[in-house]
């Protein structure tokens, strides 16, 4: 197998002049050229996970965003649909304040793109998933020839990083992933899950916004890190693979970064082009819940009960401050099992049916849930 291209590029802040201009030089080196034109359908894919503003790290920065468009639209493209399924219900409401929040707005009214508020679904498939062949994807999904996943560089309670598989989890509609969660509430048995998703979605082109990145407990309650750096490639395991560099994690430790390989999907060598001497270990703060991997050296059999038996006496669980709880309850609308009640206005969490996914966690605007500690996960 030979090795995958990443482009690499300084890009030490935001500004829509500075971003297109990484973007361009990513365009050229993987030769975005030759992939589209003027009877393209292009579909840009950012993170959405919640309303909130660019500053605060969470979502895909909107001057990444622009880029894409921007450079799209200089190569012909005409169609150009901005979309994603963030967390919580997939309504025209709720869509409207995650786009107006996340600047999705301005970039839309900006360049033209259209923004979407088709609630339909299709259906994608993958033939050769090892946990799902079939899913369904929000309608943009469907009718893109050319789809531009644009992620955040983020740590993930669950996944441990946030980065072109993960972001794909978007295309699943609204409330349809906590099932998901609940299907596959094991991080192994998830991360399979992923990597069968990406499998039917297909992206064609992968650029990671890594100028403010997450660490600690991402994806949204973690701390804003500077690197200053944007990332592009054609295949999300190779751009996945550099994530991991980048933030100083073994492939051992992330799951889908380890899945891919072990699968074929991937087969572990990058070719970097741009400014590949700023690919360094940043030396991220992984997440409270993310543990080194024990299981290399435990025969293939003995697996899953290790696993089990790790899972539930070292893994973190996630905590309610109920003094900074308000009540609103979107993490009991994200819990895929039903665990979380609303007692006094307050949130509370049924511990015995807890499933550790962290969607509560991940969806809280106000930071009222943390993940607890344990003699494993201090650092």
């Amino acid at each position: 197998m030979s090795a995958e291209l990443v482009s690499v590029i300084k890009t030490p802040r935001y500004g829509r002049e500075e971003a297109v201009a990484a973007v361009r030089r990513h365009f050229a080196a993987l030769g975005v050229k030759e992939q589209v034109g003027p009877a393209t359908r292009a579909l840009v894919k950012p993170n959405l996970l919640m309303k909130r503003a660019p500053e605060g790290a969470t979502t895909t920065h909107p001057d990444l965003v622009y880029a894409a468009v921007v450079c799209l639209q200089e190569l012909g493209v005409r169609e150009i649909v901005i979309a994603d399924s963030p967390g919580g219900p997939y309504t025209e409401s709720a869509l409207r304040g995650i786009y107006r929040a996340c600047g999705m707005e301005e970039v839309a009214r900006d360049t033209g793109a259209r923004l979407n508020f088709d609630l339909g679904e299709g259906e994608r498939e993958n033939p050769a998933g090892v946990k799902a062949k079939k899913f369904a994807v929000i309608a943009p999904i469907c009718r893109a020839d050319f789809i531009v996943d644009v992620a955040k560089c983020k740590t993930h309670c669950m996944t441990t990083l946030s980065g072109g598989v993960k972001n794909l989890f978007g295309s699943i509609p609204g409330l349809q992933k906590p099932r998901m969660h609940y299907r596959f509430p094991e991080t192994e048995d998830f991360s399979q899950m992923l990597l069968d998703l990406c499998g039917a979605v297909r992206p064609d082109l992968v650029l990671v916004d890594a100028v403010e990145c997450m660490e600690g407990d991402g994806p949204s309650s973690g701390v804003k890190k500077q690197v200053g750096l944007t990332l592009c490639g054609c295949s999300p395991y190779a751009v996945d693979e550099c994530l991991c560099r980048l933030m100083g994690f073994s492939p051992e430790q992330v799951a889908t970064v380890r899945l891919a390989r072990e699968r074929g999907l991937f087969g572990g060598e990058v070719a970097l082009t741009g400014d590949e001497g700023a690919l360094q270990n940043r030396h991220f703060q992984r997440p409270r819940s993310s543990t080194v991997d024990f299981m290399a050296g435990v025969p293939a059999l003995l697996r899953r009960p290790a696993r089990w038996v790790m899972r539930t006496l070292f893994t973190p669980r996630p905590l309610i401050d109920t003094a900074a709880c308000v009540g609103c309850g979107k993490c009991a609308e994200s819990c895929p099992p039903q665990t979380i009640v609303l007692e006094g206005g307050k949130a509370r969490i049924q511990r015995e049916r807890c499933i550790r996914c962290y969607c509560c966690h991940e969806m809280c605007p106000v930071g009222a849930i943390r993940v607890s500690k344990n003699i494993l996960t201090k650092h």
